[in-house]
This record gives C-alpha cells, sequence and structure tokens, in this order.
C-alpha cells in the first residue's frame, strides 16, 4: 500500500516537472524594425541582407529527460531510509533526478551552439529574420533568395 502511494507521489511530480518544460518552438528577439519570433517555415521571396547577428541556440526541451530522470531519481530515493524517510528520500530523488535529467536533454539539443540571425529586407519591403546555423557565404548587402526558411546568395 505504501509503495503504491510511493509511487503515485512520483508519478504526479513527475508529471508536475514535465509540465514546465517549454513547447515553444520559436526564439523572440527584439530587433529595431524586425519581425519579433522567427518564422524559418516559409517560403518567401527575394531580398538583401542588412544584418547578420551571432546568437546562440535555446535548447529547448521536450520534458522527456525530466520525466525519465524523476522515475530514476525517485526509484534510487526509495531504496533509503524506512517510513516517513523513505517518503521524503523517494520525493527528493525525484526532483533531483527531473532537473539532471531536463538539464541533460538541454545539452544534448544543442544548448548554447552558434547560429546566426539573418536579417532580411524583401523587395516588398517587409523585414524577415531567419535564424540558421551557418552563414557560409552570405555578406551584409547580398541579394538573396529565402527557400524554406534558410537565406541563399542569389
Amino acid at each position: 500500500m505504501k509503495a503504491t502511494r510511493t509511487l503515485a507521489a512520483v508519478v504526479a511530480a513527475s508529471a508536475l516537472l514535465g509540465g514546465c518544460a517549454s513547447q515553444s518552438s520559436q526564439p523572440s528577439y527584439a530587433n529595431d524594425g524586425y519581425r519579433s519570433g522567427y518564422d524559418n517555415t516559409a517560403a518567401t521571396g527575394y531580398g538583401t541582407i542588412e544584418s547578420i547577428q551571432v546568437t546562440t541556440a535555446d535548447g529547448r526541451t521536450s520534458g522527456a529527460g525530466a520525466i525519465v530522470g524523476g522515475l530514476v531519481g525517485a526509484l534510487a530515493g526509495n531504496q533509503v531510509g524506512s517510513g516517513g524517510g523513505r517518503t521524503a528520500a523517494t520525493v527528493a530523488g525525484g526532483v533531483a533526478g527531473a532537473a539532471i535529467g531536463n538539464r541533460v536533454e538541454a545539452n544534448r539539443s544543442g544548448e548554447g551552439q552558434q547560429a546566426y540571425a539573418v536579417n532580411v529586407r524583401l523587395d516588398n519591403g517587409e523585414y524577415r529574420t531567419i535564424v540558421q546555423d551557418n552563414v557560409y557565404d552570405l555578406r551584409v548587402g547580398n541579394r538573396v533568395r529565402i527557400v524554406d526558411g534558410r537565406v541563399y546568395r542569389y
């Protein structure tokens, strides 16, 4: 009976911690005159590069690392002590495991890796900011085309 309550507490804690994970895949930066929130999916057309900024990737997580880490931590914590101490150790293990699991998932998803925000003024006067992992031959002033969320020299 006690094991059932402990397992229920672990599952509830994991669900709560998993719900804290960010679900947004669109980073947002404030660039004067440029769209906030990148639209890397739209095929848009032709324009001129106005600026290129170096930025870092967000490394957003899905929450799976927190859930798995929470379960493993809770199982490890459940092996410690007896009575009320065991329950406290199970909860503490679940919380610590969730935090560690979330951090591991963020590290694997590329948090902190270099990315480039390419600000383009389109021929129709609209501004677009496209984030991509490289800018091989792109320079400020180049005529470019945007295809499927990537900037290419034209």
